[in-house]
C-alpha cells in the first residue's frame, strides 16, 4: 500500500478503536502476546481452588475469565470499575446469583464484609494489600497475574516521540511481594517474565495503542504519522514489529 492507504487504514483503526469487556478479537492473528509464559494463571487457580469456597475476582473486566472457571454461582462475587464493563458485569453476572459490586479495584474499601473469601483473584487489575487481607479468611489465598512496569516499552519508543515515564514504576514481584509480606502475608509463589509481544499490521498496532492508552499517554495517528511510518518500515523489512511484555505472578496465604 502507498502512504494514503496506510494513513486511511490506520485512521479507521484509530476510529473504531474501543473495547467490550477485555476482548482483543479485533486484531487476533495480526498480534501475539501471552502465549508463552513460563506459568498457567488458570492452572494455578484450580490447584487451590474448590467448588465450596468462596471466591472473589477484583477487576473481573466482562467476567469472561472469572465464568471460565465454572465455578457455583452462588459463591463467586466481582469487582469492576470501567463503566461499560460495569454495565456488562450488571447484565451478565447479576441474573445468575452472582455478587458483583461496582468498585475502584485500588480502594482501602471494598463493599464486602470482612473474612469473607476464601480466595481472591486478580489479572492486571490494581488491588491493596491491607484491602485483601481484610477480606480473605484465615488460611485465605490471594493469587494474582500482574503487567509489570516495563511492559511494552520498545513499542512506545517506537511510537511516541516523547517517551514517558513508566506508568506504574512500582509494578515488579520484589516490590509487590515485600509489601504482600510486610501485610502479613506468606509468599507461597511468585515468577517473574519478560517476554515478546510481536505485530504483523501496523494499523493493529494503532488500535492496540488506543485501547492501552495509559502506556502511550497522547498518542495519535496525525500526530506519531512519522514514527508509524518507520514502524511500517520496519515490519516490511523485518516481517514482523517486536518488543517485550512485562508480567509477573504472585501467590499469596493470609
Amino acid at each position: 500500500m502507498n502512504k494514503k492507504e496506510l494513513l486511511d487504514e490506520w485512521l479507521q483503526e484509530e476510529k473504531i478503536a474501543h473495547i467490550h469487556g477485555w476482548d482483543f478479537s479485533h486484531i487476533s492473528g495480526k498480534y501475539e502476546e501471552e502465549n508463552d509464559l513460563p506459568w498457567d494463571y488458570r492452572k494455578i487457580i484450580e490447584q487451590y481452588l474448590t467448588p465450596e469456597m468462596k471466591l472473589l475476582d477484583i477487576d473481573t473486566g466482562g467476567a469472561e475469565f472469572l465464568l471460565s472457571l465454572n465455578h457455583p454461582a452462588k459463591n463467586l462475587a466481582a469487582t469492576e470499575a470501567y463503566p461499560p464493563n460495569v454495565e456488562l458485569c450488571k447484565e451478565i453476572l447479576l441474573p445468575l446469583g452472582v455478587d458483583f459490586k461496582e468498585a475502584e479495584s485500588g480502594s482501602e474499601n471494598l463493599p464486602f464484609e470482612s473474612e469473607s473469601f476464601d480466595m481472591i483473584i486478580n489479572r492486571h487489575g490494581e488491588f491493596n494489600e491491607k484491602e485483601i487481607w481484610r477480606l480473605l479468611k484465615p488460611g485465605g489465598i490471594f493469587i494474582t497475574q500482574q503487567v509489570g512496569a516495563e511492559n511494552d516499552r520498545e513499542l512506545v519508543e517506537l511510537l511516541l516521540d516523547e517517551v514517558p515515564h513508566l506508568p506504574f514504576p512500582k509494578q515488579y514481584l520484589k516490590i509487590v511481594r515485600e509489601a504482600f509480606e510486610e501485610a502479613g502475608f506468606t509468599s507461597l509463589k511468585g515468577e517473574e517474565a519478560y517476554l515478546p509481544i510481536k505485530f504483523w499490521n501496523v494499523g493493529a498496532l494503532v488500535w492496540f495503542a488506543h485501547i492501552i492508552e495509559w502506556e502511550f499517554p497522547g498518542f495519535t495517528v496525525k500526530d506519531c504519522l512519522n514514527n508509524l511510518y518507520t514502524a511500517q518500515e520496519i515490519l516490511e523489512k523485518n516481517g514482523v514489529i517486536e518488543g517485550k511484555i512485562h508480567r509477573f505472578l504472585l501467590v499469596a496465604k493470609k
